[in-house]
């Protein structure tokens, strides 16, 4: 069916309908039985952390033929009720004592195993704040400093985790060296740029290549306080982490399951099914948030006015993870920022539309996925006496997608893929407002 592109009730629908088709293809349901591996001849420990683990942990119980048991963390209000599998729920984005202590407890559950057990260890985004052991001579409380630091800091999140691998008891590879000698299976979701398993939640099983001494030149780059205790594990080198050639890990293995391109793939078929075509511009494209949104208007107009580098009308697609450095009183939001810096850079281009949100149903620190953006989206702001500028500057994207009635809120996903983006170039220039009313 052709999407009529001059209704905005339908339009804003079909973009939805690509958002969930994106997330339909990522739910643990789905991509976690077709790597299921064969019944061990010892016993078989389910653990993991992540939003999506509890949902991935349902999956193995539901297709698994024998006995099990396990530990998996998840986030608060991502709980999948499981039989044989206990669910931790912890904090996000910023740790607490329950995600500490389920991670001390699965240190305590994969010691003592054999070389006939298998571990499979289920991981996907947000594990990183899920799995908070301090390294010997942390806290809790310094951990939380040093989170709370990076996410206002505009690091990537290869950069975060780095920091976080060595300032760990159980990530970087640590959780994987301390199921040795059992064999250990990884099956991770992806929610990171370029889906290396190192930072799928800091690489709890995999080896770790970084060094404390660049973890300790992340910090200082981003003007990062650390801690004093932290400064001195990153100085002394006793944060390191698990080493390739580790003999520990010579029986883990790791499947990639779920990724964001696989994702876009998704929502690219389903809008080629209703008469769109579209276009897949990336799966890890990174950089400040408003930074992509002006580069994305730009290409934008130039599908809508010249017909390049595609014909109208048109779906663009892309994802990744941006970051926000956080200067303003709003609470940033890396989709909702990319939105806003997109309209304001668009200034009302007709027949362009778009909607971005996270995968996992959180944008930022916001229980709110992303939101959407009209060609009147400005000019209904200022109709309300809302300056889009101002909310940027502001970092307040969530503020003022909310006080417009788009934003988009889907509850938890249960699944993480990373940020999702779609531009619709509708490509019929008198559909909308007239270009004269953004010019003042």
């Amino acid at each position: 069916m052709a999407v009529d592109l001059h209704d905005r009730a339908r339009v804003s629908a079909f973009l939805r309908r690509l958002f969930d088709a994106a997330v339909a293809s990522a739910q643990p349901a789905r991509c976690v039985p077709p790597h299921l591996p064969a019944p061990p001849p010892g016993r078989l420990l389910v653990i993991g952390a992540g939003k999506a683990s509890a949902a991935m942990a349902r999956a193995v119980e539901d297709h698994w033929p024998g006995p099990l048991e396990g530990l998996v963390v998840t986030r608060h209000g991502y709980r999948v009720p499981c039989r044989r599998v206990e669910i931790v729920e912890a904090a996000h984005p910023v740790p607490d004592a329950n995600g500490m202590n389920a991670a001390r407890r699965m240190l305590e559950r994969v010691s003592g195993l054999t070389a006939g057990d298998l571990v499979l260890c289920l991981i996907s985004g947000g594990g990183s704040a899920l799995l908070p052991l301090p390294a010997p001579g942390l806290s809790l409380a310094d951990k939380q400093a040093v989170n709370a630091a990076l996410l206002r800091s505009g690091a990537t999140i290869a950069e975060m985790n780095c920091l976080r691998r060595h300032l760990s008891a159980i990530k970087g590879g640590r959780l994987a060296a301390a199921c040795h000698p059992a064999r250990v299976l990884t099956l991770l979701i992806s929610d990171v740029p370029g889906d290396d398993p190192m930072d799928i939640a800091s690489g709890p099983t995999v080896a770790d290549p970084t060094t404390c001494a660049e973890a300790l030149a992340i910090a200082e780059r981003h003007a990062i306080t650390l801690p004093a205790a932290a400064r001195r594990l990153l100085q002394s080198g006793e944060g390191e982490s698990v080493k390739p050639g580790d003999p520990r890990l010579a029986g883990a293995e790791t499947r990639m399951i779920a990724a964001p391109q696989m994702a876009l793939e998704a929502a690219a078929a389903a809008a080629r099914a209703e008469g769109i075509p579209a276009h897949i511009l990336g799966d890890a494209l990174e950089g400040e948030a408003r930074d992509l949104g002006r580069a994305m208007a730009g290409i934008a107009r130039q599908v809508a006015r010249r017909g390049q580098p595609f014909a109208p009308p048109c779906l663009l697609l892309s994802g990744g993870e941006t970051t926000v450095t956080v200067r303003g009183n709003g609470r940033g939001g890396r989709n909702v920022e990319f939105l806003l810096s997109l309209a304001l850079a668009l200034r009302g281009e007709p027949g362009v539309w778009a909607l971005g949100g996270d995968t996992d149903g959180v944008d930022g620190q916001e229980e709110t996925a992303g939101a959407c953006v009209f060609p009147d989206t400005l000019a209904r702001a200022w109709s309300l006496g809302i300056d889009p500028a101002g909310a940027l500057d502001d970092n307040d994207g969530h503020g003022f997608f909310a006080a417009l009635g788009d934003a988009v809120v889907t509850g938890p996903t249960l699944t993480n893929v990373n940020d999702f983006r779609a531009i619709l170039v509708a490509g019929d220039r008198s559909s909308e407002t007239a270009r004269g009313a953004f010019t003042a």
